[in-house]
């Protein structure tokens, strides 16, 4: 199954070159860097956040990146319209992960990864596609020890559905087109 997902249209477009975080703290700068891979575009996780708001010690994001923050980055560097989704019911959710499939849009996704693996704090990662018929949404994990992975759609939205402790706010999506 996880060969047909990178047949997917996007998922396609992210498989050449996948970067991984270098650190724990670098997920969301390194979801951006894969997002701009897949278009065609260079960028890698040690050069997105230059000429940003946000700062890094010693080569660290000390608190991470909440969604907000890094739809800002996303918005200072990728040139294109991004939008913060929260709050999804089940069936918008799915809807979006049908449209992950569309070639022109990128979806990152922040979510904590206890209800899916037991353990572990808030993350995020490219979306990079959708098998409708098993109902299953393919994650590019840009942490190497768990690599891309396919999980069913109710599972990952229970995952995005909890709240950042650095925000307060739930966690959720970004569209990028």
């Amino acid at each position: 199954m996880l060969a047909r997902a990178w047949a997917l249209p996007a998922a396609s477009r992210y498989k050449p070159h996948i970067e991984y975080q270098r650190n724990f703290t670098f997920c969301g700068p390194t979801s951006l860097a894969n997002v701009l891979h897949s278009w065609g575009q260079a960028a890698d996780q040690g050069s997105i956040l230059d000429g940003t708001d946000v700062s890094t010690v010693l080569g660290y994001l000390p608190k991470g990146l909440t969604l907000d923050e890094l739809a800002n980055v996303a918005r200072q560097k990728l040139g294109k319209q991004v939008t913060v989704m929260r709050g999804l019911d089940l069936v918008a959710f799915r809807q979006h992960m049908k449209l992950s499939n569309d070639p022109t849009r990128r979806y990152v996704i922040n979510f904590s990864r206890r209800p899916l693996f037991g353990s572990g704090g808030g993350h995020h990662s490219p979306i990079a596609g959708y098998l409708a018929d098993e109902d299953l949404v393919l994650v590019l994990d840009v942490n190497s020890d768990f690599g891309p992975w396919l999980v069913k759609v109710d599972r990952l939205w229970a995952a995005m559905n909890t709240v950042d402790s650095s925000s307060n706010k739930l966690r959720g999506l970004l569209l990028i087109e």
